[in-house]
């Protein structure tokens, strides 16, 4: 059922007090296609999580919440599991069944914010993996058609933070439920970031998936702002990728500037880095700033407005435009 008027608080991490003209949430497939019917082509946004959208202002049309739910094994071999996964489902408790059913591939994700049907639209990803890694398919339903079509792995056209429902599908089709192939004998990746230090502070030698969850799930408490406590949306900025002869030239005068090998030609800048060396860091304007323990978090400490957030992010891509000729984008759906 339609509500009208309805605050948006309550269903976006960074906590910004904005009201939908019309709100509704569904929970099967079914309840979704009798939403659609009712729309007559008004202006339409789909939520899940809430954890990668940032209101400047009242959304003046439908705000349809996803809670579709439930997680069903749909093909077993001897070495892996494909799970079903409703993309209502919030993803990090997605994580803790994998983990507690001993299947691997989404430790490394623990702790992520928001629901499964935004990892695919992402291609969330951190500490080396990457959704596009475990993915197997996706069901979404198409708003113009009301038909429920597959999507494989090729279908979604991963990159980095990208995939084809943020491109060329971009507001097309609603996501349903994602299938992710999953390890009974997985291979842990505990190189990227201090995942080995924190395995080593814990006093484990021989992990386990649920190990480096846990390790991850500390890293991630240490360095970012629980959204219940601080709003936020957590990482606000992609890491760029710039092409080696720029980095080069920028090592002159930045000797001390980090990178990530991408391919032969190009390499990815920590954000966070670029944001902290331009004294962005801890920065606080009110009710709103820079967090204090990571850069890349942009936060509302109390009633900030959406504007003045987007605007905050606005003065940091320019300035880092200014000082190292990179030109910073959001991860941020800005609405």
């Amino acid at each position: 059922m339609l509500q009208e008027n309805v605050n948006l608080k309550p269903f976006n991490t960074f906590g910004i007090t904005v009201y939908s003209k019309y709100f509704a949430s569904f929970s099967t497939v079914g309840e979704l296609k009798d939403l659609l019917s009712l729309l007559n082509d008004r202006n339409l946004l789909i939520l899940g999580g809430g954890s990668n959208v940032l209101f400047q202002g009242d959304f003046d049309g439908v705000v349809l919440r996803n809670e579709i739910k439930g997680v069903e094994r749909i093909e077993e071999t001897k070495e892996e599991v494909v799970l079903k996964v409703g993309a209502g489902e919030a993803w990090h408790s997605f994580v803790l069944h994998a983990i507690e059913e001993g299947l691997g591939g989404v430790e490394n994700l623990s702790l992520i914010p928001g629901s499964v049907g935004a990892s695919p639209m992402q291609n969330i990803g951190a500490y080396g993996v990457e959704i596009k890694d475990v993915f197997e398919s996706l069901e979404a339903l198409e708003i113009e058609t009301g038909k429920l079509r597959v999507f494989s792995h090729e279908d979604c056209q991963f990159g980095y933070r990208e995939s084809v429902f943020k491109k060329a599908l971009k507001g097309k089709f609603v996501i349903t439920s994602v299938s992710y192939r999953l390890s009974k004998f997985p291979q842990l990746n505990t190189s990227y970031g201090a995942i080995e230090e924190e395995l080593r502070l814990m006093g484990v030698e021989q992990p386990s998936i649920k190990d480096v969850s846990d390790a991850v799930i500390a890293i991630r408490k240490s360095k970012l702002p629980d959204p219940k406590s601080i709003g936020n949306a957590g990482s606000f900025f992609k890491n760029p990728v710039i092409s080696k002869q720029q980095f080069n030239e920028l090592r002159m005068h930045h000797e001390n500037i980090p990178s990530y090998a991408v391919d032969e030609n190009n390499v990815k800048v920590p954000a966070g880095w670029l944001i902290d060396q331009s004294g962005w860091k801890g920065k606080t304007m009110g009710e709103f700033g820079v967090h204090k323990r990571q850069a890349l978090v942009l936060v509302n400490y109390e009633n900030a407005k959406g504007a003045d957030i987007f605007d905050l992010s606005e003065q940091i891509i320019r300035d880092i435009h200014s000082r190292y000729g990179i030109q910073l984008e959001r991860e941020v759906n800005i609405i």
